[in-house]
């Protein structure tokens, strides 16, 4: 059976005792069934992870024991996800998937085709939550409201942002992968694709690059998935002094 983790805003120490949210015991006792004296894993980014057990769990409320440290914290590239508001499982399968492959903000816009809003912010967060425990990540990406694009780009703050396009002039996004850095940002658009107009109005941007990710057309969540993860490889994988990116492998926790 395997052992659950729980993300946890307090502080996290050995010896200290730890309140569960009222989601959290819930998921531990109704859906997971597990008991007091059940082992648990707690972490955030800031403390680390921690051998942990549940000492109390009623209804709603429940709490934990912290016990030794298991991995220190580490500092992880930041790395913005902007999302066009996708259909209810679908939005929520993206968040899920951006949480995987290393986003550290999520950014639902609307565009011009948006056929839907994104979702509750609520339960884009939660899903980006329990993403983060089921993948073994140390912290957990903040999700922003939905606003418009315009919007977000209007004061956006330099960070270079490269946007998964359609057209045919746009460069390959594996040829900016060599130089790509931290902070670094993604966008793809809603199901419809971007208007000419929107496409427009971000190449005249001076931290916007727009990228093609190969000759086939792609679902949007497709898109995001194709290009984050070509970014976080990148980014988890920095160049060494020859220029090469040398291969790492993050080792898996005891």
């Amino acid at each position: 059976m395997s052992i659950p983790r729980v993300h946890m805003e307090q502080a996290l120490a050995e010896g200290a005792e730890c309140a569960l949210t009222p989601a959290q015991a819930h998921h531990l006792g109704v859906v997971l069934r597990r008991a007091p004296g059940a082992a648990l894993r707690a972490f955030n980014a800031t403390d680390g992870e921690f051998d942990a057990e549940l000492t109390a769990l009623r209804k709603e409320r429940g709490a934990v024991r912290i016990g030794p440290r298991r991995r220190e914290p580490v500092v992880e590239p930041e790395l913005r996800a902007l999302i066009a508001g996708l259909k209810r499982d679908a939005m929520g399968w993206a968040v899920e998937k951006a949480t995987e492959l290393g986003a550290t903000r999520i950014i639902p816009v609307l565009t011009r085709r948006c056929v839907a809003e994104g979702g509750k912010t609520e339960r884009l967060a939660a899903i980006a939550r329990g993403a983060a425990e089921q993948s073994e990540r140390l912290s957990v990406p903040v999700v922003d409201p939905v606003r418009p694009l315009h919007a977000v780009l209007d004061g956006w703050d330099g960070t270079p942002l490269y946007v998964a396009a359609e057209r045919r002039e746009a460069r390959p996004l594996l040829e900016f992968l060599p130089a790509l850095s931290a902070p670094c940002a993604f966008l793809v658009g809603p199901e419809g694709g971007f208007e000419r107009a929107e496409l427009d109005d971000l190449a005249r941007r001076p931290f916007v690059s727009l990228a093609s990710l190969g000759p086939r057309v792609l679902r949007a969540e497709t898109a995001l998935v194709a290009g984050l993860s070509a970014m976080s490889l990148s980014l988890d994988h920095p160049p060494d002094a020859s220029g090469t990116r040398a291969p790492h492998v993050q080792p898996r926790p005891g």
